[in-house]
């Protein structure tokens, strides 16, 4: 018996499928310091974001989680099972929406879907995976939606 572990990985371009869809098994509470830590390292003052004072004087009576924070989280959370070490590069991301604010406290849970699947034209080894990524909070209240394109690896020859 092998004593190697097997290494975690996501899936290569020939293991997705149109209309494969994934409901992550990770999720993710948003705190107070991951979002001043963002919004401050991105040079982000925003005191929306990290003013509670200010915030707590807005229609929202407490700070905003970073819009870009939550788009991370949204994709980060989507990695494992989809593109872990099987990615060559995100192509863009478009159709990016908040229907509602996150705050501090709220967890995130991502369900993600595959929209489209093409062969690369100038790398035979490489194909283009489109995805929709959608994030709820825990009272199941969509938080963010956006489509993803993902350059990704082809199966290794045998």
């Amino acid at each position: 018996m092998s004593t190697k572990a097997r290494t975690m990985r996501g899936l290569y371009f020939e293991e997705f499928s149109v209309g494969m869809t994934f409901d992550h098994a990770m999720t993710r509470t948003v705190t107070e310091w991951d979002n001043v830590q963002f919004s401050t390292m991105t040079m982000n003052p925003q005191p929306l974001h990290i003013d509670a004072h200010y915030a707590a004087a807005t229609e929202f009576g407490r700070p905003l989680v970073n819009s870009l924070l939550t788009l991370g989280l949204m994709i980060g959370i989507s990695v494992a099972e989809t593109t872990l070490r099987t990615t060559i590069a995100n192509l863009g991301m478009r159709e990016v929406l908040f229907p509602a604010p996150v705050f501090q406290g709220d967890t995130l849970h991502v369900k993600t879907e595959v929209l489209s699947l093409r062969a690369s034209g100038s790398r035979p080894n490489a194909g283009i995976v489109e995805f929709r990524h959608v994030a709820f909070n825990q009272s199941e209240v969509e938080v963010a939606r956006c489509t993803r394109s993902a350059f990704m690896h082809r199966l290794p020859a045998a």
